[in-house]
């Protein structure tokens, strides 16, 4: 059985609280779900704003390569003629060879959001789809709130259905629009009303309100369910909509389906930070598949079974999905991990070396002190290169100031003033910035740049800042994690203090001599 991947993360994926895309944010997006291999792509709704027809307009002079683009919209207005209805027309005019719309299933919503009588809701899903086919228009026809209303009134849903089935719709595409019902819910709803409709297949679009979207959509792939809606990452308006990176995986390597091949599966996580990345939102860590957690091991005992065979604690091999195993490093690791930690960073290291002990050690300090590498690799090797004597000292510090003033017309000035020894070359130099951290920053580079140029092209992409002791309050010691960025690489450093401006420091020195150390290998 062929199953399709139906993407709407360019329509309701925009709809997430915090993402605004543009045009341009479109098309990069939408080229990209088309060379994954997405069949369906729905590129908005091109009566509701300029953006989605200006959309529509650029793909039809750059076509996609495979995926067909599809534009959105709902049944007529009950207002208007159907051949007058602008709503209808522009679907029309973006001249694709698919058109979704959407209908009312719910009595409630007819009697109270359209406000006419429930024979005339039949007759506009009817006469909509029949304009649109007349036209030679495929209609996918989604069902809006059809389990709600079927819960609510079966024999007026099951009616629903029957106009769009006789307009003849291309596929009957079931909602879970307020994203409430359970799993067996949906089963068993599925399962009747294939039986009394006599259809074989049908697509799904859920909603995430429980947490439950992407189960539902593959119990009702289990139903016949041929054609599955969602969007990258889960994107889409409240809680989200059905997730199709997961959905994709657990399908090909669970459920035994060809969705995509088998090289373009291994581009999973690419595409979810390249659609994470455009829509400006991190992802969590303990999403599944292509995050770095997915495949992380921290546990001294989970480490040493993984290295015996990686299936007694991972589900599936990581590079499937275009993942990588990692192993942290902490105080749970033991002496193995960091021999294994040691390796991935290019040092050999015996285990029962004097060296490795006392690096043990030394871990389980600095972790006590609030310093946590897991998520600070480029801190760890330098901490590496240290406690080895392969260290190589770029500058070194002398001493700096911060002075942060609010002037008389409300502007806060943030200065800062290093002094520096660098190579044989003093160096005394004083920036401001937006905030402290940034004019320290500023300051740093400002001193090394005439030496080391490359400094030019990195940048600030992600700061954190943790209190780890919330009782003592403003006087509590802070773990801040930085992130910079070059043209080829990220890497993130880790500085822990009573004062968060030296924490900051710490963390900034280390990305700078990172930065240094790896161009100079």
């Amino acid at each position: 059985m062929r199953l399709e991947i139906y993407d709407t993360t360019l329509r309701d994926g925009s709809q997430t609280e915090g993402i605004s895309y543009t045009v341009k944010d479109k098309i990069m997006i939408a080229q990209r779900l088309d060379n994954f291999g997405i069949h369906y792509i729905e590129g908005g709704w091109p009566y509701s704003n300029p953006k989605d027809r200006e959309l529509f307009t650029y793909l039809k002079k750059h076509p996609l390569k495979k995926a067909k683009l599809v534009p959105f919209g709902s049944t007529a207005h009950p207002s208007n003629p159907i051949h007058k209805d602008g709503n209808l027309i522009s679907l029309l005019k973006v001249d694709t060879e698919y058109v979704t719309i959407f209908g009312k299933s719910w009595d409630l919503h007819v009697k109270e959001a359209l406000k006419v009588s429930l024979d005339d809701n039949l007759k506009l899903i009817d006469n909509s789809i029949s304009f649109l086919k007349k036209r030679g228009k495929r209609v996918f026809y989604d069902a809006e709130h059809f389990f709600d209303g079927y819960k609510h009134n079966k024999e007026y849903a099951l009616k629903t259905i029957r106009s769009a089935i006789d307009a003849g719709c291309e596929l009957v595409v079931f909602c879970d629009t307020n994203g409430g019902r359970l799993p067996w819910e949906i089963e068993s709803i599925v399962r009747e009303v294939k039986e009394v409709l006599g259809i074989k297949s049908f697509g799904i679009h859920c909603h995430n309100d429980l947490g439950l979207a992407i189960v539902n959509s593959l119990i009702s792939v289990n139903e016949g369910c041929i054609h599955i809606q969602g969007t990258i990452n889960g994107y889409g308006e409240r809680c989200g909509n059905a997730d199709i990176i997961p959905i994709i995986a657990i399908l090909q390597l669970k459920m035994n389906y060809e969705v995509v091949s088998t090289q373009k599966l291994e581009e999973l996580t690419e595409l979810s930070y390249f659609v994470s990345e455009i829509s400006n939102v991190a992802h969590h860590n303990n999403y599944p598949f292509v995050v770095k957690s997915a495949f992380a091991h921290k546990g001294g005992v989970h480490i040493y079974a993984v290295l015996k065979n990686p299936i007694c604690y991972e589900h599936i091999d990581p590079r499937l999905v275009g993942n990588r195993r990692r192993f942290l490093v902490s105080e749970l690791a033991g002496k193995s991990t960091l021999v294994m930690k040691a390796k991935e960073l290019d040092f050999e290291l015996d285990k029962r070396s004097p060296k490795v002990k006392n690096l043990h050690k030394l871990l389980q300090k600095l972790e006590k002190e609030g310093y946590q590498f897991e998520d600070a690799e480029a801190s760890f090797k330098l901490l590496l290169q240290r406690e080895l004597k392969k260290y190589k000292n770029f500058f070194e510090l002398l001493g700096f100031r911060v002075i942060v003033e609010k002037r008389e017309d409300e502007r806060l000035i943030s200065e800062a003033t290093v002094k520096l020894k660098v190579k044989d070359k003093l160096e005394h130099t004083a920036s401001e910035g937006d905030g402290p951290v940034n004019a320290l920053d500023n300051a740093l580079r400002k001193a090394l740049l005439s030496i080391y140029p490359q400094l030019s092209n990195i940048h600030l992409t992600d700061f954190k800042v943790r209190v780890l002791d919330e009782k003592r309050g403003t006087a509590a010691k802070v773990r801040v994690l930085i992130q910079l960025q070059d043209d080829t690489d990220s890497w993130t450093t880790i500085g822990v203090s009573e004062n968060i401006i030296e924490a900051s420091y710490k963390a900034l020195v280390d990305a700078i001599e990172y930065k240094l150390l790896k161009d100079n290998k």
